[in-house]
């Protein structure tokens, strides 16, 4: 049996398609190598069985490990989306509006917490526009903070 270009592009179509049903993520990079070697069987023929194979074996393993090693690290989400609550603890932020009476102040942070950069906070102690304020505890959708001294640690 002789395998020609489009049986290599329509088992890695089917490879692709299976990943949708295998969420492993790494049959994706199978059916890639497939779509390359049909691709260079159709612009070079003659290859043969053997070293199709031999192809699709390193096209493979050189796209799971470019995902695994290069890609895959960058695109961790640095920001504390979804984390729980003792993810906030201890962060430190910038007073960029004052509580005055009933009304909370607002912190704003270098990085997103929980998905947001700026949270209402109260205190106990007087802050001041521009100090620096480090979270303590969470009540609701609320930061209790407390102004951050030079002696406090990180």
């Amino acid at each position: 049996m002789e395998l020609q270009y489009w049986h290599w592009l329509v088992f890695g179509m089917i490879l692709i398609i299976a990943e949708l049903f295998i969420p492993s993520f790494t049959i994706f990079w199978f059916g890639l190598g497939a779509l390359a070697v049909g691709g260079l069987i159709w612009l070079v023929p003659a290859l043969s069985l053997t070293l199709q194979l031999l192809l699709w074996t390193v096209f493979s393993a050189l796209l799971t490990a470019f995902w695994f090693l290069v890609m895959k690290p960058r695109m961790v989400d640095k920001t504390r989306a979804g984390m729980s609550r003792e993810a906030l603890l201890g962060e430190t932020g910038q007073v960029i509006r004052t509580p005055e009476g009933d009304r909370r102040g607002v912190v704003r942070f270098s990085k997103p917490l929980l998905g947001d950069d700026e949270w209402s906070f109260i205190c106990d102690e007087p802050v001041q526009l521009g100090d620096r304020v480090q979270i303590r505890d969470v009540s609701g959708n609320t930061l209790v903070v407390a102004p951050k001294t030079n002696k406090q640690s990180l």
